[in-house]
């Protein structure tokens, strides 16, 4: 119940304005005494009573500062310091402080020395609603302090049974409300009590105005402390999902879990859950607060769009909807829902995707409380974290389908060149056999220019089978397959092969081969015929590129390891088109290489055996100025090295 008023006759009300009437100045002082009688130490009684008044004044109003330093963020110890100084400086009963809350309610958030009774009322009913001819309403639309010099004479006080059972109750008599301004708006009131008829003064009332700027300073620094204070709270918030999403990127239950009790706490909701779009419908996906019972019935009951529940709203208008109390909403129909959820109050934030909602974030309060601007910000905001983590994991299962989709095309890829290969090498033996026979003459002597075929088509036929090899090879290598034989070999033997294998290409081209090696090398232990394969590899495709000069083989052995390299004198590489070497199908990109031909399988070939032997291979080289490829493996190679 409001604090009874008078009406027009029977009530007093103080408009004060800006500039006050000006005051009569105290008597002069003097060593005789007045005309009047007055005494100079009656005089001095009163100047040092004013003293003291003022002296009590200012310790009142530094011990409230003191208090509102002291205690940031906590109205309360202010609100009662200030109404017991108040009440003290005023000569006063009692005085509540009150906050407004709407239009038309202010809300009593502290008491002084009330009657007990009167406290307890105010608990049940904490709200003071605004009536006509009220000194709090007066006080709200002069934004000025008002008083009521007698609330007993007031008529509609002799007429209201719960305005005489308030004075009953308090034995109020002599009121004043003074308004708590804020930038011309009321925030609240104090209001004092006295229980007998007499005034309050002008410096009393300038005393309450300056308790009533000081409440508003108060309250001021609360909301900014509280908004910085949330903001901090919903930045470490954000950090920690954001770290869990960072580390849990693939764990999508997990993450949502935790968007879900962050956004509950911060916003202060009761409960919250996720709703994930699945096989045309909305399913729960995660949830906080809510009863095993209400999420056994939201699985079994899948949202679809429609007026009749919130999320279905969410889902039908693509926006938020909030619902101050679905049991007051004619639309809704998720009774099902509300009854095993204890909910009144909700908030349904959508999760978007390229303007499609697949899923809604759903809060709720069990009390009627509707949700604030900030906290529909704030939900809004862990809502697009939440669609980021369904993103997340969205690509994350495409990439992985992918990879196996890919995986899978690679072993059957892989499968059909070995297959390939051997179907192709087969027949292949069998001409390259046929022509030795007959360049041997198993077949009969041969005329000359027949002779020259035969050769032509050796030559080609055993090209032909390296390049079947060397796809042979890459399909043991893509299927986990190639391994090294390993056993006892020489190093010199092996330089030794493949000059001898490939000098007649170096004579054609009229070009310097030669072969350096180091004397007394020791005996090595590795797959000796895939080592000579790979210097094979190198030799062969010096002389190919080589027109003019020299292509040496040196080979030495240091610190357990052979060391080989191979020497020319052609036209060099790049250092861009060194980089992409020794990778599958790959060449370096020049006239001379289309002219040349290949496959771009040798070296990458090579590089994995050399790498199998726990060994390297690289390349140095300038354009212009020839090439060096060199390769180290171990002298004694213990087990095959598996490569990635």
């Amino acid at each position: 119940m409001g604090a009874p008023a008078a009406d027009s006759d029977a009530m007093k009300i103080r408009r004060r304005t800006t500039t006050k009437a000006k005051r009569p100045s105290a008597p002069k002082i003097s060593g005789r005494r007045s005309s009047s009688g007055t005494s100079a130490n009656t005089k001095i009684a009163l100047l040092k009573r004013q003293r003291d008044e003022a002296q009590e004044q200012q310790k009142a109003t530094g011990e409230v500062l003191r208090i509102i330093s002291a205690s940031p963020g906590d109205l309360k110890p202010v609100f009662e310091t200030m109404l017991a100084n108040a009440v003290r400086l005023c000569e006063a009963k009692f005085g509540i402080l009150t906050l407004r809350e709407g239009d038309d309610s202010f809300r009593v958030v502290a008491m002084h020395n009330a009657p007990s009774a009167y406290v307890e009322s105010r608990r049940r009913d904490p709200f003071l609603k605004l009536a006509p001819n009220t000194a709090l309403l007066r006080a709200l639309t002069t934004k000025r302090a008002a008083q009521i010099a007698d609330v007993t004479e007031h008529r509609a006080t002799r007429d209201d049974p719960q305005r005489r059972s308030f004075v009953a109750l308090t034995g109020a008599r002599t009121l004043i409300v003074v308004p708590m301004l804020k930038e011309n708006e009321i925030v609240g009131a104090m209001i004092i009590y006295r229980q007998e008829v007499r005034s309050f003064t002008d410096k009393q009332i300038d005393l309450l105005e300056n308790f009533a700027a000081q409440a508003v300073i108060a309250i001021e620094n609360t909301r900014l402390l509280n908004e910085l204070r949330e903001a901090l709270q919903q930045q470490n918030a954000t950090a920690d999902v954001l770290k869990v999403i960072s580390r849990s990127t693939f764990d999508l239950p997990k993450v949502l879990s935790t968007l879900v009790e962050s956004a509950t706490k911060l916003s202060n909701a009761d409960k919250a859950y996720i709703y994930q779009q699945r096989d045309g419908a909305y399913q729960f996906a995660a949830s906080c607060g809510f009863s095993a019972e209400l999420l056994e019935y939201a699985r079994q009951n899948p949202i679809t769009p429609g007026r009749g529940t919130i999320t279905g709203r969410v889902v039908l208008g693509g926006k938020a909807v909030h619902v101050e109390d679905v049991l007051a909403d004619p639309e809704f129909t998720g009774h099902g829902y509300q009854s095993r959820g204890d909910f009144r109050t909700t908030l349904g934030v959508p999760l978007t995707r390229n303007g499609l909602t697949i899923g809604v974030f759903f809060l709720a309060r069990s009390l009627v409380r509707p949700f604030t601007n900030k906290e529909i910000d704030l939900v809004t905001t862990f809502a697009d974290q939440a669609v980021i983590a369904i993103e997340n994991v969205r690509l994350f299962d495409e990439i992985q389908d992918k990879s196996r989709q890919l995986e899978v095309a690679s072993q059957h890829k892989s499968q059909f060149l070995a297959n390939m290969s051997h179907e192709l090498r087969t027949p292949l033996n069998a001409i390259l056999g046929y022509t030795e026979l007959m360049a041997d003459g198993i077949y009969g002597q041969l005329p000359e220019k027949t002779m020259g075929v035969l050769k032509r088509l050796e030559s080609n036929g055993r090209h032909l089978l390296g390049l079947i090899n060397d796809v042979l090879d890459l399909s043991k290598i893509e299927a986990g397959q190639l391994v090294v034989d390993l056993s006892d070999y020489s190093l010199e033997d092996i330089a030794q092969t493949v000059r001898s294998t490939l000098e007649p290409l170096a004579a054609d081209k009229k070009l310097a081969f030669k072969v350096e090696v180091s004397p007394k090398l020791p005996a090595g232990h590795g797959d000796g015929r895939r080592l000579t394969q790979v210097l094979i590899n190198l030799v062969g495709n010096a002389i190919k590129f080589t027109d003019a000069g020299e292509v040496v083989i040196k080979a030495t052995a240091t610190d357990g390891s052979f060391h080989l390299s191979v020497c020319d004198t052609g036209p060099g590489i790049s250092a861009a088109d060194q980089a992409k070497l020794f990778q599958e199908f790959q060449q370096a990109d020049n006239a001379i290489t289309r002219k040349k031909g290949g496959t771009g399988l040798g070296l990458a070939i090579s590089k994995c055996i050399i790498e199998m032997h726990g060994g390297k291979i690289g390349v140095e080289s300038q354009v212009g100025q020839g090439s060096t490829f060199s390769f180290t493996v171990p002298v004694r190679v213990a087990q095959q090295v598996a490569t990635a």
